[in-house]
């Protein structure tokens, strides 16, 4: 195999005319690495990506070839997946009022260009889930906000339609699921590529507490911070620290990193109804 790319939490190794992505124990905030890992990370992202697919498989294909057929030292944590030209935005689909976003409408009363009612506060949900993309940054820079129309002009009416529709689409499906389960999806953030016939395929992960905020449907309240089953916490702790989000990053306290990993797990068994092992 060839290490194509090592990114903030993923490695990516080619196999012949495969790829094999590996999902790490590491851990980013504010599009940086952290140097603290957070154990059976890189399982439990695999394992509920994985299943993800598998609840959304109508909606859009993805680019599993096998979960099994991978090299034995990532066994658990790696996916062999097929080739695929990704598409230059982070398609992110929001239900409710949090983090950026909500910063951005306190700005300018709006989210990637998306007008919002008046009066809103944090956690607030939303009239109807909305798609407001990004600009896909390289390591160590931030993604930006950007409007539909400015994804238009990156890549074409036809295919700035499509991305929003599969956005909002699958950002639907996993609301509804995990809302029989108790969980709130508050927005995701999903990668889309084109496989060789053309077809907008779903990569990289899906509906984990890496790319999404999880909320627990029973403590919910808007107007203030919400407990969060995923990297929320870690955010909320760097914030705290004095970091000033440029690498390097601080090391994580070994009850941040215990705190989160819990999360991850709680998360996990809930949505999928599988005990983590």
């Amino acid at each position: 195999m060839e290490l194509l790319h090592s990114g903030k939490v993923r490695d990516v190794y080619a196999d012949g005319e495969d790829l094999i992505l590996v999902a790490s124990d590491r851990i980013s905030v504010y599009d940086v690495a952290l140097p603290t890992p957070i154990p059976d990370k890189g399982r439990l992202l695999t394992a509920l990506s994985l299943w993800w697919f598998e609840q959304v498989a109508d909606l859009v294909p993805n680019h599993v070839i096998s979960a099994t057929d991978v090299p034995a030292e990532f066994a658990g944590r790696a996916i062999r997946c097929r080739r695929l030209e990704m598409v230059p935005v982070e398609c992110v689909a929001r239900g409710y009022l949090t983090g950026g976003g909500f910063a951005e409408y306190q700005r300018t009363g709006a989210i990637s260009g998306v007008e919002l009612p008046r009066g809103l506060v944090e956690a607030s949900i939303l009239p109807e889930p909305i798609f407001t993309p990004s600009t896909k940054a390289p390591m160590g820079e931030h993604d930006e906000p950007i409007t539909y129309a400015e994804v238009v002009d990156k890549v074409g009416a036809e295919t700035a339609e499509q991305l929003r529709r599969i956005t909002l689409d699958v950002y639907r499906r996993g609301a509804e699921i995990a809302a029989d389960r108790g969980i709130l999806v508050a927005d995701t953030k999903i990668e889309l590529g084109w496989a060789p016939d053309g077809t907008l395929v779903l990569g990289d992960e899906l509906l984990t507490s890496d790319s999404s905020r999880f909320w627990p449907a029973e403590s919910y309240q808007p107007g203030r911070a919400q407990f969060s089953y995923d990297k929320q916490y870690v955010r909320d702790w760097a914030t705290s620290s004095g970091w000033d989000k440029q690498a390097p990053a601080p090391e994580l306290p070994a009850e941040v990193v215990e705190a989160t990993r819990v999360r991850y797990v709680e998360v996990y068994e809930k949505l999928t109804g599988n005990r983590w092992d």
